[in-house]
């Protein structure tokens, strides 16, 4: 592991240095850029008490865990309008227990992650174009940026955007928490934790977006590819048999002359899910194992809605909330197995003990199921990421997150996060637990 991270680190150094190469004026536009990240954390938990444990159980004895994920982020304009961006990765390591045994996992780097062995594969690869529906003199100029190069926007279009990609990148954005890598590390801080949303092993997907923009309010719509069971590496190319739709309607809004934005997400997934109800009817016997990990038939059908709202108080102090739902009746496919959830979080900025890149974060959330699911999980069943044997005494899954980020230099971030998790995989005969973690991050 240590040869590969001296790899790793070599490699964003040597991009680097392509990057600066390759920069223009500071007044120019872009036709290449260039940028990388490394992120390392290291996840551990004390002991705890459980009266029994399943297959898919966090284990109550103390472990550590180290996950690491690297990205090299290549953007080339094609014509006016017009650029493609090509995200090769590695990931490697593993969550604390392989990622398993709390609905609301605590790291968000994992979920990219399906095996422990560190591997190279393709990210994404998109293109995005945009149709100008303003005049020229209102562009804006987007410094460069992530899967962004710098250039001039149209400040009312429409944009197409199509190839592998994480649907995250799209929809369901926050300045406070979205980013694991940066802020907030839970799964169901990161997102909206009933939004199933459709993607690999690693979070990716094959998808068409359109967006129309506007300085004031957007609304998205996409299409996308989901996995041929649930959490797979390979995604199920019957379109018409298997996809996703996802659709966000996003209001900017100003208070007391603090920015802000309401978002309402939308989605209906059709895939080969089985239906909670229905492998709780079929064990006729009792004693096989049930497990919705695999589907025999498609017309699964997961439909669900989330709201998400972020809002500056001051300069140094920022609040977020995100509440959603899904109907739970049919078997998680991609995400994290959450039918309702409840967030709220703050964000202060370091300004006032000159630490104007430190950020502080405090966030909870509380995760529910649905009666088919509380059911399923009752007669001894088992999804891809919880499952502790016969659960009788549910409870909601109750998450409490504290972080502070430091900035090191302009291309090193340390973070300490610490984690309360309350009745992890809704059982509360097991729990509750501690969870410690130092993440590195580094930009390029």
């Amino acid at each position: 592991m240590k040869i590969q991270i001296l790899w790793v680190l070599l490699l964003l150094f040597t991009m680097n240095a392509i990057a600066q190469n390759n920069n223009r004026a500071p007044d120019s536009t872009e036709q290449w850029n260039f940028h990388a990240q490394l992120t390392i954390i290291d996840q551990s938990h004390t002991s705890f008490s459980a009266a029994y444990s399943g297959l898919n159980s966090l284990s109550p004895s103390s472990e550590e865990a180290l996950s690491l994920t690297t990205t090299l982020f290549i953007g080339r304009k094609l014509w006016k309008n017009a650029s493609l961006y090509f995200n090769p990765e590695v990931s490697g390591g593993s969550g604390v227990s392989q990622a398993r045994g709390v609905a609301g996992f605590p790291n968000g780097e994992t979920f990219r992650i399906g095996s422990s062995a560190p591997a190279l594969y393709l990210g994404r690869l998109f293109l995005r174009q945009y149709i100008p529906l303003s005049k020229e003199s209102d562009d804006l100029l987007v410094e460069s940026d992530v899967n962004q190069l710098k250039e001039y926007v149209p400040a009312k279009r429409i944009v197409v955007t199509a190839g592998k990609l994480s649907l995250s990148d799209i929809f369901d954005n926050n300045s406070y928490s979205h980013d694991p890598r940066t802020q907030f590390m839970n799964w169901a801080l990161m997102s909206n934790g009933a939004w199933d949303y459709p993607a690999n092993t690693r979070g990716y997907t094959d998808a068409v977006a359109l967006q129309y923009i506007n300085p004031s309010w957007s609304i998205s719509i996409a299409g996308s590819l989901v996995p041929t069971y649930a959490n797979g590496p390979e995604l199920d190319y019957n379109y018409l048999k298997a996809s996703g739709t996802t659709v966000e309607f996003v209001k900017n809004t100003v208070f007391n002359k603090h920015k802000g934005a309401i978002r309402l997400l939308l989605y209906r997934n059709v895939s080969k899910a089985p239906a909670y109800r229905d492998l709780i009817n079929n064990n006729i016997n009792k004693t096989d194992t049930l497990d919705a990990t695999y589907g025999k038939k498609y017309g699964g059908v997961k439909y669900g809605f989330g709201i998400n709202m972020e809002q500056e108080l001051s300069q140094n102090l920022g609040m977020f909330f995100r509440t959603s739902y899904n109907d739970g009746k049919t078997a998680t496919w991609a995400f994290t197995e959450i039918d309702q959830s409840a967030s709220l979080g703050f964000n202060y900025i370091g300004k006032q003990w000159k630490r104007p890149d430190d950020n502080i974060g405090v966030a909870a959330v509380v995760n529910g199921i649905s009666i088919d699911h509380r059911d399923f999980f009752a007669h001894g069943g088992y999804g891809f990421i919880i499952g502790d044997g016969k659960v009788t005494n549910y409870k909601t899954e109750n998450i409490m997150e504290a972080y502070y980020s430091a900035k090191i230099n302009k291309n090193f971030f340390v973070s300490a996060d610490y984690q309360f998790v309350q009745n992890p995989a809704y059982n509360a005969d097991r729990g509750s637990v501690n969870l410690f973690s130092i993440r590195a991050h580094v930009v390029l």
